[in-house]
């Protein structure tokens, strides 16, 4: 009876090691996934108009005050954080509120220093739906510099490539296609 006892213990401590080892690999991709997501967002905000799309779109997804958010980016790495950072205060009772980012960035910043995965855990939050609301604010950011430039117009890239068509093809010439040595006439009447 001792010795069934014990057996099952054993087995309960390997499950316990084997699926909190699990839980962690889970995490730490998500983790990697969420810094990549917020790499992403960063470099966004260091293009050309970039830091004015990151701005708007954090803005109205948080409903937080651009002013607000600068004083965050203040506080951290770059702009890949503040959407963390808000988006992890936004789980929290009242949403992203200047307590509950505070709440977020007395966790993170210790004592002791988390990584991300340990806040989201302490907040009882999935780190996987962070890493999705980060990715879905750097795709809209990056849709809205998108169609910037095409209200602007074509990009610098563009407009040379324009000008070489334009120059191979004559806009008055009519089509000349050649059908067994005969050329066939298309387009205009002449």
């Amino acid at each position: 009876m001792h010795r069934l006892h014990l057996k099952s213990l054993v087995m309960l401590m390997f499950l316990s090691l084997v699926c909190g080892g699990m839980a962690g690999a889970a995490s730490s991709k998500d983790e990697r996934n969420l810094e990549r997501e917020a790499k992403r967002l960063s470099d966004t905000a260091a293009k050309p108009d970039g830091e004015k799309a990151v701005l708007k779109e954090l803005s109205s997804t948080f409903k937080t005050g651009e002013p607000a958010i600068r004083s965050l980016r203040d506080r951290t790495p770059g702009y890949g954080e503040v959407a963390i950072v808000l988006s992890l205060a936004q789980t929290l009772p009242g949403g992203a509120t200047d307590a509950n980012v505070q709440k977020v960035l007395a966790l993170q910043q210790g004592p002791p220093v988390m990584g991300w995965g340990q806040v989201a855990r302490q907040l009882n939050v999935k780190l996987g739906r962070i890493v999705s609301q980060v990715r879905k604010t750097a795709n809209n950011t990056n849709r809205e510099i998108k169609s910037d430039h095409a209200r602007a117009g074509k990009t610098p890239k563009e407009a040379p490539q324009q000008e070489q068509r334009q120059e191979k093809t004559a806009p008055d010439a009519p089509n000349v296609h050649l059908n067994d040595g005969k050329s066939l006439n298309r387009g205009r009447a002449q």
